[in-house]
């Protein structure tokens, strides 16, 4: 009877163990994958901000172009 009172306390442990490594096993991977994802978005920010940093670069030359422009215009009426 003892015998089979420490085989089945045995067997819980054994069974609390196997769960507790499969949780941390699962918590691992979520955390693995939330860190992809947030390396992901970070790239996809630094994309759209190198994107928006050309488009306000292209509209500031085209300001310093129509200002070159109206300057050579008000120069050559003289």
């Amino acid at each position: 009877m003892m015998t089979d009172m420490r085989q089945l306390m045995s067997s819980m442990e054994n069974t609390m163990r196997l769960q507790n490594r499969a949780r941390a096993q699962r918590r691992a991977e979520e955390a693995e994958r939330d860190k992809k994802e947030f390396k992901e978005k970070l790239l996809r920010a630094a994309v759209s901000k190198t994107e928006l940093d050309g488009l306000a670069s292209k509209a500031k030359g085209s300001d310093d172009a129509v200002q070159r422009d109206q300057l050579v215009g008000l120069m050559g009426g003289y």
